[in-house]
């Protein structure tokens, strides 16, 4: 009898993902259309059914016998589960067949086929022994994945080469056509043979991946497992017939270079890059860096930016309009833009603005940007303590970046921006390098035009870019950094600008920023003043924005929960129900001084304030005490106080034993750290007022620095503390000679209510302080005593 025969025709399912070998159990997915077909005819008691592997432009609503491989197998249905776009059927795969004949009749596929049984061409001791030959690179196999121990189980227990190279094929990575050609050999042995070189082949394949796998590093190997998952997924894809997905559209590098109108040597070294990267083979850890490099250099403007002429007028209008006060602050500013003008060449420029929190500083600085129509660029330097932020990393490390000037230039697209570099006197030197020094070559005009950044490695021109700087203090700023930039003082606001600018600026802000129209909240000006002088201690307007923010909130819970009548108006009264008691008390003058009590000036980053400064002596052996958190230079201004009188005026007190009594100088607000040279001339006077016993008028005030020769030296904060002077009552204030030009900053209105009284020496002060004309220090005799002729040339007054 012939081994093979022709059978009735049976139903195909095509199979696009994979092979069914004899001997196996699978589940096969198909559309809905044909898994109806085929549970009908499993109900009518016929579960055969031919499973055909189909070839690559398989097309299921036109099927072509062409486009079928020659051989399948024939299929067992056993069960179905259906689903919500497919049928999924578990089969159990019985034996290889030859296909005759394929013909498609009311929506189904019907194939004549023959069988086409194994050819045994190997007795049973070499089909044993090629089993556990088999079975054994199975088991080396199983050794390297977790979780096999299941399947080797199942291995063992298989007795047939057909159904264990079935149930192993699955998990081999080759190829649809290498199962299809496996499958039509008819030649167990040559079968066989071919699976067992397919399989080493696989386990060489594992065994080369987990060598090469301890080699690289963790970065390396992550970089390798992701290329060789990518090709595995591109393999699967391609069996699996799905569409590969769509590129994001690789860039055309060498366009790039072109386009981006770079130098001619910095436009050969991205060449150079570009010709490096297409040397790199498939996944290799290179590429990344040398993308990001590139995508750096064609991203720069490299190109000369058109410039845009400076309209002077328009630029003092827009300052006008977003900056109330600040008048001199303005003036140097279109001063400096008016320079821009004439000088075309010079496109950059290097300013300092240094002043108290809240005066407005970086707000000034987009200002610029504004009146000069360019982009604005802000980097914040508070807090950078490595030296890489300035001026980037090296590409050798990983994670490399470009320093923040690059990155700011990148970002505006402009080679000329307005670039404000905040908080500049809070870099901070550490062990990372000195980022205030990375800074000199930027804010150098000298230099900046070849700037260096570690990671860029091609010199960048900065020539053309508007540098701002900002700092509250010069001196957390290194000497040749300061020498680079103009500096611009701000001072700080009067209660009168404060006004104003909360009147005119702040609360259009802040009822915009809480969703209130003006018809809807009125402050009256009382209230606003209140909120100014009890509720805020600084230069600045900060503080202020604060606290008519907190009005506005308690204002907009009312509006919502329609507590309140519309307008609702904020008075003087009501501010404590707003924002509770008062947090801010400032020092006024006394309706009297005794001996020893005087009024002096200070100066703090918040603004000015007075102090008083109090003396008493007691017996002792001479010491002199000194409290109230002074810092050295203030202890050694009254050192220099006490020496200094008992040089002048030791004479005139013949029954004053200094050596018998201790002097104590107490400095009120003891919690609050204090030092500087400008306390000298009032611990003088408080030295003087207590031992003569002479009461100073308490609404004098006074500031200065005292010498040991008697000369009074000029100091700064001038207008901060005539301010709080003002504020305080004060009706007349010494100050240095040297000072009177800075009387000049003073606003006229604050001038009207003061007397002002210039001192040169301490003799002046003695005058002024308690009536005493003193003669010129040459005129004394050295080592004057009580009854010496010379005392004749002094005489008290008062």
């Amino acid at each position: 009898m012939d081994s093979t025969y022709v059978t009735p025709e049976l139903i195909v399912i095509p199979l696009t993902q994979t092979v069914l070998f004899p001997e196996t159990q699978a589940q096969i997915s198909v559309s809905k259309n044909l898994g109806k077909i085929l549970n009908t005819r499993m109900d009518q008691g016929n579960d055969r059914a031919i499973a055909i592997s189909v070839k690559e432009g398989f097309k299921k609503d036109s099927p072509d016998r062409e486009m079928f491989f020659s051989m399948g197998t024939e299929i067992q249905l056993k069960s179905r589960t259906s689903r919500d776009d497919h049928d999924l059927f578990d089969v159990k795969v019985l034996n290889r067949v030859t296909i005759e004949s394929i013909r498609m009749t009311n929506g189904k596929v019907l194939a004549v086929y023959v069988q086409a049984p194994d050819q045994i061409d190997m007795d049973s001791k070499s089909q044993e022994q090629m089993m556990e030959y088999i079975k054994k690179i199975a088991y080396e196999l199983s050794t390297h994945f977790k979780g096999s121990e299941p399947y080797i189980k199942e291995i063992k227990q298989m007795d047939r080469i057909p159904q264990l190279m079935g149930y192993i094929l699955p998990f081999i990575n080759i190829s649809l056509k290498e199962k299809q050609q496996l499958l039509e050999i008819d030649s167990l042995k040559e079968r066989g043979i071919l699976f067992m070189d397919i399989l080493l082949q696989h386990k060489e394949s594992v065994i080369l991946q987990i060598e090469m796998a301890q080699k690289f590093s963790d970065q390396a190997n992550k970089n390798y497992r992701k290329s060789f998952l990518k090709e595995q997924l591109k393999n699967i894809r391609k069996e699996l017939g799905e569409d590969a997905p769509k590129s994001a559209g690789k860039k055309d590098y060498a366009q790039l270079i072109e386009d981006a109108d770079m130098p001619e040597e910095i436009e050969q070294v991205a060449l150079d890059e570009l010709s490096k990267l297409n040397e790199q083979g498939q996944g290799s850890h290179e590429t990344g860096t040398i993308k990001n490099y590139l995508d750096l250099l064609v991203a720069l403007p490299w190109g000369i930016t058109t410039q845009k002429d400076i309209d002077i007028e328009k630029a003092s209008q827009l300052l006008e309009t977003h900056h109330y006060g600040q008048k001199k602050i303005k003036e140097r500013i279109i001063q400096h833009l008016s320079v821009m003008k004439l000088k075309k060449e010079k496109q950059g420029s290097i300013l300092l603005l240094v002043g108290p929190p809240g005066t407005g500083k970086t707000s000034l600085g987009k200002s610029i940007s504004e009146a000069l129509n360019r982009k604005y660029v802000r980097i914040s330097l508070g807090g950078v303590r490595d030296e890489a932020e300035i001026r980037g990393h090296r590409r050798t490390y990983v994670g490399a970046l470009p320093g923040r000037i690059i990155q700011g230039i990148k970002k505006a697209g402009e080679r000329n921006p307005v670039f404000v570099l905040d908080e500049v006197d809070k870099l901070v030197s550490a062990f990372q390098g000195d980022p205030s020094s990375a800074l000199l070559e930027v804010l150098d005009p000298e230099q900046n035009n070849t700037f260096s950044d570690h990671y860029l490695e091609v010199p960048y021109d900065l020539s053309d870019v508007f540098f701002v700087a900002t700092a509250n203090s010069r001196r957390g700023i290194p000497g040749p950094l300061l020498d680079r930039m103009e500096v611009i003082e701000l001072t700080g606001y009067t209660e009168n600008e404060k006004f104003h600018i909360g009147k005119d600026h702040l609360m259009k802000l802040v009822l915009e920023e809480h969703g209130i129209k003006n018809s809807q909240l009125e402050i009256d000006d009382d209230a606003l003043k209140a909120i100014i002088d009890k509720y805020t201690v600084e230069a600045g307007v900060r503080g202020l924005r604060n606290q008519l923010a907190k009005v506005a909130r308690v204002v907009s819970e009312k509006i919502v929960s329609g507590t309140t009548q519309l307008p609702y108006k904020v008075t003087q009264d009501s501010l404590e129900e707003i924002l509770g008691n008062p947090v801010i008390r400032h020092d006024v003058a006394q309706m009297d001084n005794p001996p020893g009590v005087v009024t002096g000036l200070a100066w703090t980053p918040m603004g000015g304030e007075i102090l008083f400064i109090e003396a008493t002596h007691m017996p002792g052996n001479g010491k002199l005490t000194l409290t109230g958190q002074l810092g050295d230079v203030m202890k050694e201004s009254a050192t220099i106080s006490l020496s200094l009188f008992r040089s002048r005026l030791a004479f005139a007190l013949p029954d004053f034993d200094f050596e018998k009594k201790d002097l104590h100088i107490h400095v009120p607000a003891g919690a609050m750290p204090k030092d500087g040279p400008s306390a000298g001339v009032v611990m003088f006077t408080s030295i003087a007022s207590l031992i003569m016993g002479r009461k100073i008028n308490p609404k004098l005030a006074m500031t200065g620095e005292i010498t040991l020769r008697g000369r009074v030296l000029p100091i700064g904060g001038i207008k901060e503390k005539v301010l709080a002077a003002h504020r305080a009552g004060i009706k007349k204030i010494l100050l240095p000679e040297e000072n009177e030009k800075d009387l000049n900053d003073i606003p006229e209105d604050v001038k009207e209510q003061l007397t002002f009284v210039t001192i040169h020496t301490v003799e002046d002060l003695i005058k002024e302080t308690l009536g005493l004309n003193l003669p010129k220090p040459e005129t004394l005799t050295i080592g004057i005593f009580p009854g010496d002729k010379t005392l004749d040339n002094a005489t008290l007054t008062n």
